[in-house]
């Protein structure tokens, strides 16, 4: 991790569970972060946890599905730390409804945050980076086992598309910048079941959300930290493209 000490990381979402946690883990190896999230007073209050840290936790107000507040948060990190080195694509939403039966504005939401906003987010750090004349650098994308098969869960097929969609970006960004000559890396982390707040989605209660646990074997949020680190501190020569990550003994199929 030497190599990456000091250096600058975007992490989205980084308000609670997978986003806090890598944010979390980044500024202990010595990294500066820029914590994004809307509710912006949990990033810092977790930066308040960190003080004393190897690195530094920076949180910064930002909805990632408001192309001004993506701009804005890549150019405050140009402006004040040097731009970013790292992208973390972690905001990310599911909303449970059949196709037939699902809203439009959850349809909106879903592909808005874990498509959209993680496409535009993507492009504007690339050209941050290119601006700089950077040639390397790292690109994580926070994915899901239902980005890599049609898992039957009949109330999560958009959320399922929205990740498929994920793992195209994921391989399209790698080519794109191979033909730009750079050694800009990228990683899609595909966990299976994680006690998140996702679990209390919008019109799922409490109760029902703990159940969705109960005697399902998941990860917690620091498991997946873990596998981004490991991708992260890998030789510059090796590419870990893709981290699929599941509970020893899941259940869903």
């Amino acid at each position: 991790m030497e190599r990456w000490s000091n250096r600058v990381a975007i992490v989205t979402g980084a308000s609670s569970g997978i986003g806090a946690s890598i944010a979390k883990l980044l500024v202990e190896n010595g990294l500066r972060v820029v914590g994004v999230a809307r509710r912006v007073e949990r990033v810092q209050q977790l930066a308040s946890e960190l003080k004393g840290a190897n690195g530094e936790l920076h949180p910064v107000q930002g909805d990632v599905t408001v192309e001004e507040d993506v701009k804005r948060v890549v150019q405050w990190t140009r402006q004040n730390l040097g731009g970013a080195d790292i992208l973390v694509n972690n905001a990310g939403v599911g909303r449970p409804g059949k196709i037939c039966e699902q809203s439009t504005e959850n349809i909106k939401v879903i592909l808005d945050t874990n498509v959209i906003a993680l496409t535009i987010f993507t492009r504007e750090v690339v050209q941050d980076m290119k601006s700089r004349g950077m040639t390397d650098g790292h690109f994580f994308n926070i994915n899901s086992i239902c980005g890599q098969y049609i898992p039957q869960l009949p109330t999560g097929y958009i959320y399922t598309a929205s990740k498929h969609a994920v793992t195209v970006l994921t391989e399209g960004l790698r080519r794109e910048l191979r033909d730009l000559q750079t050694k800009i890396r990228v990683t899609s982390i595909s966990p299976g079941m994680v006690k998140t707040e996702m679990g209390r989605a919008p019109g799922v209660s409490e109760e029902v959300a703990a159940k969705r646990y109960e005697g399902n074997p998941h990860l917690q949020p620091e498991d997946v930290a873990q596998a981004l680190l490991y991708a992260l501190q890998a030789p510059p020569h090796v590419q870990v493209h893709e981290i699929t990550i599941r509970p020893t003994g899941e259940i869903i199929v």
